[in-house]
């Protein structure tokens, strides 16, 4: 157990000094550590504590000490069981016992006790030396609802389906404790554990071991712009939380206020902590326009700079993903360039365009888009954003600035669907499987890093719908009939919103597994297949440089020709009316359908797309 610090975590670190310790700058009296069970591997429960504060290897309350060196640290004498399990918690001023903000383990949920975890008793069983984030293809995962079991180990028994796939890297949704057994992960409150019902520490680590095995990377979606709101004690124990900014799930996250060395500190070391103990491959960075940050090293920047050294210490590509609406190329730039050096962003500008084009919708933020969607789909694979210093009308200003030409693709991730577009609709209805056919050849062949949202590769007719299951009464009310108004006033029934409470509101979200055989699904998965398949064996499919790739279309028609160099070209008839495609001699390298290819020219039917080979001439 040597090297293991209770407080910061339970993760190991080099010294060899071993005791519990926290930062509660806002303790005006004492802190205390209560001992509430030996560890065993389990948090068996323990008795016999003295009670009295001194050195002791049972349970009880013991008084912790300011430390002189650090201010508002408080440590506890050494000598204390910190055996993987141990159960813990700390008193400040003699309140209620809370759970330790750096927390490894929550085993009875986000309100219970704390765990001691110690990460090098983990049989990894997989050397992984990493795969980058050029050339990747992610699934976005939701642990919850990928399988009904909602597991990470029913999730890992799915895997292969992946491999066999063409995906390079699974990225999970927020796996930290929520309140309940069932929701999101966007409400998470110890940012450096594992939520219990998935399978906690060790079950997260199972999952990742055999993602590695069978060559998957890991990718884990974190949360650091908001925590809670159930179950947040850190305001207890410092100043994690700043009125100097205000979002909207209320006070911002310190990172520029007094208190804030240490806020970043924190939320750095469960960055690394993930990175490191959890051999995860990347992190993606939820709503970083979100970070109130005015001071002159950003947070993102010294996030950055940390997951490159440890890059470097453990010889592993590690890389960040933001997500941004700010549509700033400042968010990839490099670090020596000005940039905040985080490696990717997603692109919603991208996706709204496609939504748009297969879609027809107009509504909120798809009106610029739908205005003229073939434009908007040639503007973005070209040029990475669409709103580059252009007005946008649903924020009713001019919003973004260009992304340099010379930034490579890889940079930004392209999707047609994900968790946010489907579940914050509504009744998270999906995309049909024949609009998906048209949308997966754009992004699957596109420059930048392809998603996908699980299931999609199916068309899967299941939703994936809004659901929470709060624990308190009281909350849990005010999401449901805030969810209902909110839809009510676009002009949906209140009825009509699924209740985020209702188990029912899950259990539609689950995936099934069954329907990959059953058509239409069956031949959209071989359609998936065989694009993935092509961006392996064709290299100008993952060419990054966006000067390299051109676009023709007809808005009236509805067709686009996208040509990727090396003779290749991707057809795509959004019409009801079949189209010649341009091309001498095409040859079809694949197609969504089948197609009538004779006497030198190609027919591509309505609401079809195949890749080419050929000459283009001057059509693209």
């Amino acid at each position: 157990m040597s090297g293991i610090r209770v407080g910061s975590g339970a993760s190991r670190h080099e010294e060899d000094r071993v005791g519990y310790e926290v930062w509660a700058p806002l303790a005006r009296r004492t802190v205390e550590v209560e001992i509430t069970g030996a560890g065993d591997g389990e948090g068996t429960e323990a008795g016999g504590g003295t009670g009295d504060g001194g050195r002791t290897g049972t349970s009880g309350r013991i008084a912790m000490r300011p430390d002189p060196a650090r201010p508002g640290w408080w440590t506890a004498p050494e000598g204390l069981p910190e055996e993987d399990g141990t159960r813990y918690a700390f008193r400040v001023d003699g309140g209620e016992p809370l759970p330790d903000p750096r927390s490894a383990r929550q085993p009875d949920g986000p309100d219970g006790p704390s765990a001691v975890v110690d990460h090098a008793r983990f049989p990894w069983t997989h050397p992984w030396r990493g795969r980058p984030l050029p050339g990747a293809v992610l699934y976005e995962l939701h642990v919850g609802t990928f399988t009904r079991e909602g597991t990470f180990d029913a999730a890992a028994r799915r895997l292969g389906h992946l491999v066999e796939l063409g995906v390079t890297h699974v990225e999970l949704m927020p796996v930290c404790p929520f309140p309940g057994t069932h929701g999101w992960g966007y409400e998470g409150v110890s940012l450096w554990a594992v939520h219990e019902p998935y399978g906690g520490p060790e079950g997260l680590k199972r999952f990742v071991d055999a993602a590695h095995g069978l060559g998957l990377g890991v990718v884990l979606d974190v949360v650091h712009n908001h925590l809670g709101p159930s179950g947040n004690y850190l305001p207890r124990f410092g100043p994690y939380f700043t009125d100097r900014h205000w979002t909207p799930w209320g006070s911002a996250v310190n990172l520029d206020a007094p208190g804030s060395d240490e806020v970043r500190a924190f939320l750095l070391g469960s960055a690394l902590t993930w990175l490191r103990e959890y051999r995860l491959d990347g992190l993606r960075l939820d709503a970083v326009h979100a970070l109130a940050d005015s001071r002159a090293l950003t947070f993102l920047e010294e996030l950055s700079t940390a997951v490159d050294a440890l890059a470097a210490e453990t010889g592993r590509p590690l890389f960040l993903i933001a997500e941004s609406d700010l549509n700033d190329p400042r968010t990839t730039a490099p670090r020596e360039a000005g940039g905040l050096g985080l490696h990717a962003q997603w692109s919603d500008d991208f996706h709204h365009a496609l939504h748009a084009a297969v879609t027809g919708e107009a509504h909120g933020y798809y009106a610029d888009f739908a205005r003229a969607p073939l434009a908007a789909v040639a503007k973005t694979l070209t040029g990475g954003f669409f709103h580059d210093g252009t007005f946008s009308s649903f924020r009713e200003r001019v919003h973004g600035r260009p992304l340099p030409r010379t930034t490579p693709g890889h940079r930004l991730l392209g999707y047609a669907q994900t968790h946010d577009q489907i579940g914050n609709r509504a009744v998270g209805d999906r995309l049909t499987p024949d609009q998906l056919a048209l949308t997966a050849a754009l992004v699957l062949t596109s420059p930048f890093t392809p998603m996908l949202f699980m299931g999609e590769e199916w068309g899967a007719s299941t939703p994936w719908q809004f659901f929470t299951d709060h624990t308190d009464p009281q909350l849990a009310e005010a999401v449901r009939t805030g969810r209902r108004r909110e839809f009510a006033e676009h002009g949906w029934a209140e009825s009509d919103v699924p209740d985020p409470q209702d188990p029912a509101t899950r259990l539609r979200s689950c995936l099934d597994w069954d329907e990959r055989d059953r058509e239409p699904h069956a031949s959209l998965a071989r359609w998936y297949a065989a694009l993935l398949a092509l961006r392996t064996a064709q290299p100008a499919l993952v060419e990054p440089d966006l000067t390299l790739t051109r676009v023709a279309y007809d808005e009236d028609e509805r067709w686009m020709l996208v040509t990727r160099g090396g003779g290749l070209h991707v057809a795509v008839n959004f019409g009801e009316s079949a189209w010649k495609v341009p091309l001498a001699d095409p040859a079809v390298l694949a197609a969504s359908a089948e197609l009538d290819h004779a006497g030198g020219e190609l027919l591509l039917p309505g609401g079809t797309a195949a890749v080419l080979r050929g000459d283009s001439g001057d059509h693209a």
